[in-house]
């Protein structure tokens, strides 16, 4: 992590407990970011806490940290049951959800407290037994988490912290009904401590937050500055048949150790993984449709390193700590201006610095000026130089698919033995 990014206040300075300061040099923290900085002294004397700052900045470890102290000087209910959760962290994705875990694993290592993570996608069951042995932390997705709430496999009447994360990102995907029936069956906001982050603190996340939250106070981390300043931006107007020769030549004149290709739609994506793979470059496809298990472990292996190439969907666009990714690529131009933010957001983390190269072609450059009047300046434009692109690249490698289960091959358009249609219109399991 650069200096830079940094402030000048020690966590040992804060009056954490010898566990957490033990947890705090796991995580090889020593000083604060801004957002941390900033809402650890208003958290941890039980003040309500709404925080805007840029993405990659630390928001996780200060609400992890805020909520782990008020559970140390704040003892619990003698009446509390195991299946009644202390802490709910409410996230809008089950890669931050996993991401947030991870990091709360580390804080609380020597403090005793149980954690649990519950999303969406796998692990039905082995999520539902974990919550019926009790927990003191519970992560999670929205969706999941009511589902088991409403099968009475925990409730909420112990709840003394609530954080949600990427409140912004709650109300984009229609979470929003979900946050507010789970928080309306906590105890009365004036009885827990309340933390909600955001990228952005809009009316209607405000609304949220004086909604359900105890007078919060807002903490707005250079809310005017809506890009990273270490992100290098460049864009190339490029016709749709020079983009792919394009971002090729660019990669070769770079070095990929990281990088993110953002596409608009997962045909997209698959394509340009394809003239990948046939050029050189190992590469893989994060999209909404793949498998969780494979998404985790796509994520894990570009995070070691081991992947150098993720082309992506927006589903990769918002709330993932990747360290190190060296450049963004908006191959598409998103249709919205903020995500264009929080694509480039994926670079330049915690201090460090990266570059986003955007192409602007016939299907998406009306998105510019938005993208430009929402960021508040031009963006450098480059030259689409005949030198660079690659003549000739080979062609796209196709994704193999499974089977269907049943079908045979050479059966094509055969009736299938023991009646052919009788099963037509046979409802699946």
């Amino acid at each position: 992590m650069s200096m830079k990014h940094l402030s000048e206040q020690r966590f040992s300075d804060f009056e954490f407990s010898d566990a957490l300061q033990q947890g705090i040099r796991d995580a090889g923290f020593e000083f604060c970011t801004p957002i941390q900085a900033d809402t650890l002294p208003i958290a941890m004397t039980g003040k309500d806490v709404a925080g805007q700052a840029q993405t990659g900045t630390g928001k996780s470890a200060a609400f992890l940290l805020a909520a782990l102290h008020h559970l140390e000087t704040h003892p619990p209910d003698p009446e509390r049951k195991p299946t009644q959760p202390r802490v709910l962290v409410l996230a809008p994705t089950r890669e931050l959800a996993i991401q947030i875990h991870d990091d709360a694993e580390v804080l609380a290592r020597h403090t005793g407290f149980k954690l649990s993570l519950v999303y969406g996608g796998t692990g039905y069951e082995s999520q539902r037994q974990q919550l019926e042995q009790g927990t003191d932390v519970l992560i999670g997705t929205p969706g999941r988490i009511i589902d088991y709430f409403k099968q009475h496999i925990f409730d909420l009447k112990a709840i003394q912290v609530m954080v949600l994360d990427e409140a912004d990102r709650m109300f984009d995907l229609g979470f929003i009904k979900d946050i507010r029936y789970l928080l309306r069956r906590m105890p009365s906001p004036d009885k827990r401590l309340n933390m909600l982050f955001s990228a952005t603190l809009s009316y209607r996340v405000t609304e949220l937050a004086y909604d359900h939250m105890n007078n919060p106070e807002m903490v707005q981390i250079e809310p005017d500055k809506v890009t990273a300043d270490r992100v290098s931006q460049q864009i190339y107007y490029a016709a749709n048949h020079e983009k792919i020769p394009l971002l090729l030549g660019l990669l070769n004149h770079m070095d990929p150790k990281r990088t993110i290709v953002f596409v608009n739609t997962k045909r997209a994506a698959e394509r340009i993984w394809g003239y990948l793979k046939t050029n050189g470059y190992d590469a893989a496809v994060l999209s909404g449709d793949v498998p969780q298990k494979k998404r985790i472990s796509l994520l894990k292996q570009f995070q070691s390193g081991e992947l150098p190439v993720l082309v992506a969907t927006d589903v990769a666009a918002r709330g993932l700590h990747i360290p190190d990714v060296s450049h963004v690529f908006n191959f598409d131009l998103p249709q919205d201006a903020e995500d264009y933010v929080h694509r480039i957001g994926r670079t330049a983390r915690a201090g460090a610095s990266g570059d986003a190269i955007s192409f602007a072609c016939e299907d998406y450059s009306y998105s510019l000026p938005e993208i430009e009047e929402y960021i508040g300046h031009k963006i450098e434009s480059a030259a689409v130089d005949s030198e660079i692109l690659v003549s000739d690249p080979k062609p796209p490698e196709r994704i193999k698919r499974r089977r269907p289960s049943g079908s045979t091959k050479g059966n094509k358009g055969r009736p299938r033995q023991g009646g052919g249609h009788k099963h037509r219109h046979k409802k699946p399991d």
